[in-house]
């Protein structure tokens, strides 16, 4: 083994940890606002969400485009979702910003393909979009 080599192990060794400790945190954020929606908490899913975050998607055929503001009052004009079953399908990490693709069900009778993108900001990380397709 070359130098360059046992470097470049070290590096992925030590990125492989790195990605390890973010998902984690990412799936903590995800867990937030799963446990918002079965709760029918806006005020619990609120802290999963980068204040100026955004959403897009269609429900119903109907284009819903904004702020997440829109989600969270649709949160709290509906009843919890104590069913709602959130499983992650993927994360993908770039140091200091992340994709996640989330996959629920029974979220008020509906099932959704979520698609969040995230910001590591101050060692934290926060939801700044959503687009979501609705089955």
């Amino acid at each position: 083994m070359t130098v360059i080599d046992d470097v470049t192990q070290n590096l992925a060794q030590q990125k492989s940890a790195d990605d390890q400790k973010n998902s984690g945190a990412i799936a903590s954020v995800i867990e937030i606002y799963t446990e918002g929606g079965r709760r029918g908490d806006a005020a619990i899913m609120k802290r999963a969400f980068r204040k100026n975050a955004t959403i897009h998607g269609y429900i119903s055929g109907n284009l819903l485009a904004g702020p997440i503001q829109i989600l969270l009052d649709w949160v709290t004009e509906n009843p919890p979702a104590p069913n709602l079953d959130a499983r992650i399908a993927s994360i993908d990490i770039a140091e200091t910003i992340a994709t996640a693709r989330v996959e629920i069900s029974d979220w008020l009778g509906h099932r959704f393909t979520d698609q969040f993108t995230l910001l590591k900001e101050n060692g934290e990380w926060t939801i700044t979009s959503k687009v979501f397709h609705t089955y």
